[in-house]
């Protein structure tokens, strides 16, 4: 039998990746995604987790008024937030299928640049382990279960790797579009249409003004954000502010290229597709197979879209619900 979700095929409207990562994120899908996320955002009440070493990150923690399938927890993109569209049609399609859902911000990402002095990076994965394992133990959720998306889904896959050191009883991981090599990521943005990069210079530019107002004692001299081009602001930032020797070595502390996924023992699944434009697919072909690891590449879907209908719905909603539906024995 034809897998259904590598088959993935939309209405003849929605096979541009450009426009499935673009509708995804608009304003028009946002206005069906706060419909269908009301109950959902109703319930979500604001908890701070313990990252260790002092470090806070929040997030919001719907829970089932009655029984529950387990604990769903769900990780948005770079410069995304909790209430991204991605995060909120998810946590609304795992909430009704009667999963408990916490969706986690990243240090300064939402409206958390005051909770912990020091910038976000990507290579910050002790933080975001050490508040899951806190959830986890605040909750006693064994097994529960995790979606991330693009970024989320690459800091998903890397949780995943020290999910048995870190005590963590993950049942299952679904990673949409995750970035497998960031440096390549980089690179398709800069080669390809320059609206992502901009897209994602602008958000960013706003994250560090935010910052740098929050802790003016220690940033009010930074002109950060008035550095043109990623790799060019991601160089500087790595080496004054995160300890890297250069933007290559920043690139290679998140990667999970090569055979870093090898060792993989959680039950994972990655989708993406043919024609994302900004996480090349070549970096997908090139990942090493694992028995624990499920790889699903569609010839359509874009970044982060995977849109299937002009209802707006999404079809990576419908393989992050069924998976953790079968993780859970349901």
């Amino acid at each position: 039998m034809a897998d259904p979700y590598g088959q993935f095929r939309p209405p003849a409207g929605l096979r541009s990746g450009h426009f499935q990562s673009l509708l995804a994120s608009s304003s028009i899908r946002r206005r069906v995604v706060l419909r269908r996320s009301a109950a959902l955002r109703e319930r979500g009440e604001v908890w701070t987790l313990d990252g260790g070493d002092g470090i806070r990150l929040q997030g919001l923690y719907s829970a089932q008024s009655g029984e529950s399938h387990g604990l769903a927890v769900l990780l948005h993109g770079w410069e995304g937030s909790v209430n991204s569209n991605y995060v909120l049609a998810n946590g609304a399609r795992l909430y009704g299928a009667g999963f408990d859902v916490f969706r986690l911000n990243f240090r300064d990402h939402g409206d958390t640049h005051h909770l912990n002095h020091e910038i976000f990076h990507s290579c910050r994965l002790d933080e975001v382990v050490n508040a899951l394992r806190d959830l986890q133990d605040r909750l006693s959720a064994k097994p529960w279960f995790l979606a991330g998306y693009s970024l989320g889904g690459n800091f998903s896959m890397r949780v995943a790797l020290r999910a048995a050191e870190a005590g963590l009883d993950i049942g299952h991981v679904v990673a949409v579009n995750p970035v497998i090599n960031p440096l390549n990521a980089m690179v398709a943005m800069e080669e390809g249409i320059r609206f992502y990069e901009r897209y994602f210079e602008r958000k960013w530019s706003r994250s560090l003004r935010i910052k740098k107002t929050c802790f003016p004692d220690l940033y009010g001299e930074e002109v950060w954000h008035d550095i043109r081009g990623l790799r060019a602001r991601t160089h500087y930032l790595a080496t004054k502010h995160a300890g890297f020797e250069s933007a290559e070595e920043y690139f290679k502390g998140y990667s999970i290229a090569d055979d870093r996924l090898a060792p993989l023992a959680v039950p994972s699944t990655i989708l993406t597709s043919a024609d994302d434009p900004v996480v090349p697919v070549s970096d997908f072909e090139a990942l090493p197979e694992s028995p624990a690891l499920e790889l699903i590449i569609s010839k359509y879907g874009g970044h982060c879209g995977f849109l299937k209908n002009w209802n707006l719905e999404s079809m990576a909603e419908d393989l992050i619900a069924e998976r953790f539906l079968q993780a859970a024995g349901t």
